[in-house]
């Protein structure tokens, strides 16, 4: 078999919900359930079409509405079912859920500080970002393993769940997660099944640079 028709391994899309009400005024959002805004469901509804052209053979999503109707619009136009699973809800961030950025550096300034640092912190009292990858990441593989040889699965998830996805399954520290950078609203990233196991292959793919607004910044 020559390298041009050996099977290219299976991919993993992990896609990032459209815009909410909430990212625009950089609010918390965690797993509150917040609604795709119109720009939301149209980001969404762009992203289907490109997506489609890459043959996704599953799709799966957060239990969250803005999610669910992400995930909606590929459905729509690939004829997949998606299967809902609450394993890829964004991170429980407890008492800053609600909150914008300002009101948590001017309300938990110290735990936002340790946080950016990189130091293992229940944000507002909740999960950890490893807890995330905890849940997050074996959904995702589960999934995975039901593909065919060169099958595509679809993720439609949340900003710091696929970081930590991500970093998860590519074997980083999770001290070096924050260095993935995060997401833009209905971007995506791409991960390649490889010799010694999944690699990123592409990070906020899907449009011009546009600004990241959401809980991982």
């Amino acid at each position: 078999m020559t390298a041009a028709t050996e099977p290219r391994g299976r991919r993993i899309i992990l896609w990032r919900h459209g815009q909410t009400a909430w990212n625009l005024e950089r609010r918390f959002q965690g797993d509150t359930d917040v609604p795709l805004t119109v720009t939301g469901v149209s980001q969404a509804r762009r992203a289907a079409r490109l997506l489609a052209s890459l043959n996704p053979d599953a799709i799966i999503a957060s239990d969250l509405g803005r999610a669910v109707a992400t995930a909606d619009e590929l459905a729509a136009v690939t004829g997949l079912t998606v299967t809902h699973d609450k394993g890829l809800r964004e991170t429980y961030a407890g008492d800053w859920q609600g909150l914008t950025h300002d009101e948590i550096i001017a309300r938990h300034g110290d735990q936002y500080a340790a946080w950016k640092r990189g130091e293992p912190v229940r944000r507002g009292g909740g999960e950890l970002e490893t807890e995330v990858a905890d849940r997050a990441a074996p959904v995702v593989l589960r999934h995975a393993e039901k593909l065919p040889r060169d099958g595509t699965l679809v993720v439609a998830s949340h900003g710091g769940t696929i970081r930590t996805t991500i970093g998860r399954l590519i074997g980083l520290d999770p001290f070096h997660w924050e260095g993935l950078g995060g997401l833009s609203n209905c971007c995506w990233s791409i991960l390649g099944e490889g010799a010694r196991g999944w690699r990123l292959l592409e990070h906020n793919a899907g449009t011009l640079p546009e600004p990241v607004l959401g809980d991982d910044t």
